[in-house]
């Protein structure tokens, strides 16, 4: 049997690539069908004890919202999910900051797919990181949705948090391919959520003093895996 390959470990457990025997290529010019039998495993038995409730309801919002996308192209598949390991669809391609996008298509295969995801009910909340966003031969791709919110109906905390995945993935568009922002494009990114402005002014300073001065990580941790 394959030994596991450790992606990632933190606080809130391990990801790790499974099955892959040294055939798996993260070159998104290849053109090799990947096996069925490959996929990304995260394990929050592996979490800090006093985080590991919380860990596990993150893996809890991410089951729910591949479940609720599956067969949108560019979402991997959920695999299985017993309360404590996820089981998803490895998907061959390049993080973001690696994969270095210029080319218009793919923003515009990153738009069509952030509305596949809210005509779904699905927000997904954490796409200002740019490893969450693959760059794959088929086009944008994404991973990481531990902070998924997945609901009934799209009322206005929706549409507003619906807004922001827009403007977090134009904020990409903007450091790649700058010259081809347009101007309601330009009007988005000036154009804060409600939500959005309260987190700057009030909740962005207690994650800051969490996340960097307790748990000793920042927004770009993970920036030189490939998928998470």
């Amino acid at each position: 049997m394959t030994a596991p390959r450790l992606l990632k470990r933190d606080l809130f457990g391990t990801v790790t690539l499974h099955g892959c025997a040294g055939q798996c290529s993260d070159d998104v010019r290849s053109d090799h069908v990947v096996p069925t039998d490959v996929f990304i495993r995260r394990d929050t038995r592996a979490a800090r004890w006093w985080l590991r409730s919380l860990a596990r309801a993150l893996a809890r919002r991410e089951a729910r919202a591949l479940t609720r996308l599956a067969t949108i192209p560019g979402v991997p598949r959920l695999h299985a999910f017993d309360g404590h390991r996820l089981d998803r669809e490895w998907l061959p391609g390049e993080p973001m900051q690696v994969g270095r996008p210029r080319d218009r298509a793919y923003y515009r295969s990153a738009l069509l797919l952030i509305r596949r995801l809210h005509a779904r009910r699905v927000v997904h909340n954490d796409l200002a990181k740019e490893p969450n966003w693959l760059v794959t031969s088929a086009g944008p791709a994404l991973v990481d949705f531990q902070l998924a919110w997945t609901v009934r109906r799209r009322g206005r905390l929706f549409r507003a948090l619906a807004h922001d995945d827009l403007r977090h993935m134009l904020k990409h568009k903007r450091t790649y391919l700058p010259a081809t922002l347009t101007t309601r494009e330009r009007r988005i990114l000036a154009t804060r959520s409600w939500p959005a402005r309260i987190w700057m002014t009030t909740g962005k300073r207690v994650y800051l003093l969490i996340t960097r001065r307790v748990l000793h990580w920042s927004d770009r941790e993970g920036a030189g895996d490939r998928q998470l």
